[in-house]
């Protein structure tokens, strides 16, 4: 199996700055990107930065541009979320998101679509 964990999560002041980290362990092959989605109670989860493995060129959402950087990680698999200049609208639960993961799962080999981390809330106080 695949576990995504994230961290960095916390409350913060309008201004200020948050660093999110995820890491995905398990006997991982292939995954296409990682990336950051995020939601807030009744809305649809977001879409907030996403890196691609091969690309390497990272997409964000209009709303984050120029205040968030996603990079890879000091270890392997791990992504992380620079997000700079919050704003209360920011506010929400942050997800981990891999996309397109192959893994050893025992003898099999495992072709997902997606892998999802639990989640850790950010929220910026005005």
């Amino acid at each position: 199996q695949v576990q995504l964990v994230e961290s960095g999560g916390g409350l913060v002041q309008s201004g200020g700055s948050l660093r999110l980290s995820c890491a995905a362990s398990g006997r991982i092959l292939f995954y296409s990107a990682m990336g950051w989605y995020r939601q807030t109670p009744g809305k649809q989860r977001e879409l907030v930065a996403r890196l691609p493995l091969v690309s390497n060129t990272p997409n964000y959402a209009d709303s984050v541009k120029g205040r968030f950087v996603i990079s890879w990680g000091d270890a392997k698999n791990t992504v992380t979320l620079q997000m700079n200049d919050l704003k209360p609208e920011d506010t929400a639960v942050y997800y981990c998101h891999v996309d397109r993961i192959n893994y050893y799962s025992g003898e099999d080999m495992v072709a997902a679509r997606e892998s999802w981390g639990q989640g850790t809330q950010v929220t910026v106080s005005s």
